[in-house]
């Protein structure tokens, strides 16, 4: 793998597990010095540490939650201070609970945009006066295809997602030009979150996905890196979609 990001700082919220620890690696082995962040899976971030490290890379494990203002000014700060200045910023940490118009309550839908949007909106607050000081920057927030299309039975989780690539594309007129941000908005990928899906649904949905599969954490960690690096230098406000067909259908 090229070095794209040799001496660079990367920040991965929602980095001990599935796509964003995916990420972490992946950006690991391009050369960054790598931030884990977690919320509670204490276990899992050090494991994820632990495997950079095994394979000749830098890393740590930063507990913050990132719907929390304090704690993510706190985790930017013990960032930098063992890594220096945040170069690269992928906000993955989210969280879904499959609610329609009956069972969703205002709790639900609060705790959904607490971490999901608040979530993203934080880490990047935090960072961005940084980066525009020292005029660059690069910020991959991870959405969903269900930002995109109807979701009745996913009323928050939609709207969050649907918000992030809102916010991701008017932060990219506001930051630009010193910095670039894009979403990645992936579909069925195999992680703990469709691990709630019933069998049934599961094989419904995969059949009726042009490539008919699950997508891997590792091909979405593809598509960061390329939004990451320079071999991206001219994209930014945009969502990419990586999900084998799924939001062409009607």
């Amino acid at each position: 793998m090229e070095k794209d990001f040799e001496g660079k700082t990367a920040l991965v919220t929602g980095g001990s597990r599935g796509i964003g620890r995916a990420v972490c690696l992946d950006l690991a082995k391009g050369g960054a010095r790598v931030a884990v962040n977690y919320t509670s899976n204490a276990e899992a971030a050090e494991e994820t540490v632990q495997t950079i490290i095994k394979n000749g890379g830098e890393a740590s494990a930063f507990k913050a939650d990132v719907s929390d203002p304090e704690e993510v000014q706190k985790m930017v700060a013990e960032t930098e201070k063992t890594f220096g200045p945040i170069d690269l910023l992928v906000t993955s940490a989210g969280i879904v609970r499959r609610e329609n118009h009956e069972t969703l309550s205002f709790e639900i839908w609060k705790e959904i945009m607490e971490v999901n949007l608040d979530g993203t909106f934080l880490p990047v607050m935090a960072i961005k006066d940084g980066m525009l000081k020292r005029g660059f920057g690069r910020i991959v927030c991870i959405a969903s295809i269900a930002g995109l299309r109807p979701r009745p039975n996913n009323i928050a989780y939609s709207a969050s997602k649907a918000g992030v690539i809102g916010f991701v594309r008017s932060c990219s007129e506001a930051l630009a030009p010193s910095i670039r941000i894009n979403c990645l908005a992936p579909g069925l990928i195999e992680t703990d979150m469709i691990s709630t899906l019933a069998p049934e649904k599961r094989k419904a949905m995969i059949e009726a996905t042009p490539i008919p599969r699950t997508g891997t954490v590792e091909e979405m960690a593809n598509v960061v890196h390329f939004l990451l690096s320079e071999k991206a230098s001219f994209v930014t406000g945009q969502t990419y979609v990586a999900d084998g067909g799924r939001v062409t259908l009607p």
